[in-house]
């Protein structure tokens, strides 16, 4: 049986503003661990967050390079669940109302053939620690916590390893033009978790899927689209269920790895903020952006 691969991306992206999304400590990359903090992105109780306005900045002008629309009307989310790089247990995102919906990038293949992939939303949220795992066991920085990103989240229009490689690619040189982020994925300032499922070829119902992270470069992506499509395809040919779940890329053996079963959004029990107020996103404020992009 022929089978086809269906993707879709989840690509976070680390802005490059000089202070963290809810506090003053810096967000430049590298320095001594845990040097970058503060009670604030430290969560320690007591302190009180409040938001960075060119994390929004950012934000929309990266919607609007992406023809996304742009809600008027944003709220900040908790998103709860432990992990030991999240000092609060909880991570500030958007859920119910994402910064950016409804987009779309265009993308010219190497056949010159096109391709247009569509964003489901653009959303803001904090960045968590770093583990660092080593003979000794494994060591937390936190100096990433509360740098800002904004998660690009596409549709499962992605067909083949070439056209992710060339969204990727487009996206990077889009953003770093319009000094929303530098994209260097090799200081993790853009990392892309693909989402991936097989199917029967011509089938339009979709198969299960799995996530996929530890993605720190454009080739560790393409090999681990490879290794986990022929995966799943083994399993059904062999009469087995591929399970969902998020699995690790290790790049040095080359296999991914499941890491735990995949979470749904309630499984977060996402709720509002209440140490954030809803910000409202004028008329002037979007002609702002929009000039600065001319």
């Amino acid at each position: 049986m022929k089978y086809e691969i269906v993707m879709g991306l989840e690509v976070h992206v680390e802005l490059s503003t000089k202070t963290k999304i809810f506090c003053g400590c810096t967000t430049a990359f590298g320095g001594l661990p845990n040097s970058h903090t503060c009670p604030v992105c430290l969560g320690m109780p007591g302190s009180l967050p409040v938001f960075n306005k060119a994390v929004a900045d950012k934000a929309i002008r990266a919607g609007l390079a992406l023809h996304c629309e742009i809600e008027r009307n944003n709220r900040f989310d908790r998103k709860n669940y432990f992990y030991p790089n999240l000092p609060k247990d909880y991570q500030i995102s958007q859920l119910y109302f994402p910064i950016c919906r409804d987009g779309w990038l265009e993308l010219e293949l190497h056949d010159h053939s096109q391709k247009r992939v569509t964003i489901r939303e653009i959303h803001m949220e904090e960045d968590a620690g770093k583990l660092i795992h080593d003979n000794a066991g494994t060591l937390i920085d936190y100096n990433r916590c509360g740098v800002p990103l904004i998660e690009i989240v596409t549709n499962p229009d992605f067909s083949s390893p070439e056209e992710v490689l060339v969204f990727l690619e487009r996206l990077q040189e889009m953003l770093v033009y319009l000094d929303v982020s530098d994209c260097k994925m090799q200081e993790g300032s853009m990392r892309a978790d693909v989402n991936l499922s097989v199917r029967p070829a011509g089938s339009q119902e979709y198969g299960t899927r799995t996530e996929m992270k530890n993605l720190n470069s454009l080739k560790a992506i393409q090999r681990a689209i490879a290794f986990e499509s022929e995966r799943q395809i083994q399993v059904l040919e062999e009469g087995g269920a591929v399970k969902q779940e998020t699995r690790r890329w290790d790049d040095e053996q080359g296999e991914s790895f499941a890491m735990r079963s995949k979470e749904n959004a309630q499984d977060y029990r996402y709720f509002p903020d209440p140490d954030l107020l809803p910000i409202h996103i004028g008329d002037e404020w979007l002609e702002e952006m929009r000039n600065r992009m001319t």
